[in-house]
């Protein structure tokens, strides 16, 4: 099969908000901006260059409701630290009803779209 994901999709009622705080918080360029639609794409170069799917932030009428029913599970080197650092971004920690002993912390970026910062691999979980 020769189908791939092009872009994931954000509806927002600003899209500037989140399309600067994933811009800050991955590292990505953006590519396209106009008023309705703002594209990030990885760095130029990068492993992830024309792999990892764009990042589509659209314009909308209607504010963000209830939880996402698709959200981003990101892996750092530094679970701790990298919270930290997305909050000085404006992220925000918050409870969907994780609980406590989980290993990843639950956040929601400027835009309230929530996500996950997952721990770090461990040594043996580390491909090759």
């Amino acid at each position: 099969m020769s189908l791939r994901i092009q872009a994931v999709c954000i509806d927002s009622t600003d899209p500037r908000v989140p399309a600067a705080f994933w811009e800050a918080a991955l590292g990505w360029r953006r590519t396209y901006e106009e008023a309705d639609e703002i594209v990030l794409e990885p760095p130029a170069g990068s492993p992830e260059d024309g792999v990892s799917p764009d990042l589509l932030f659209l314009k909308v009428p209607e504010a963000k409701g209830p939880k996402n029913r698709l959200h981003f599970d990101l892996r750092p080197e530094n679970r701790d630290a990298e919270v930290a650092r997305l909050e000085g971004l404006g992220a925000k920690q918050v409870s969907v009803g994780q609980g406590p002993d989980v290993t990843w912390v639950v956040m929601a970026d400027p835009d309230g779209n929530e996500f996950c910062v997952l721990r770090a691999l461990r040594p043996d979980e580390m491909p090759g």
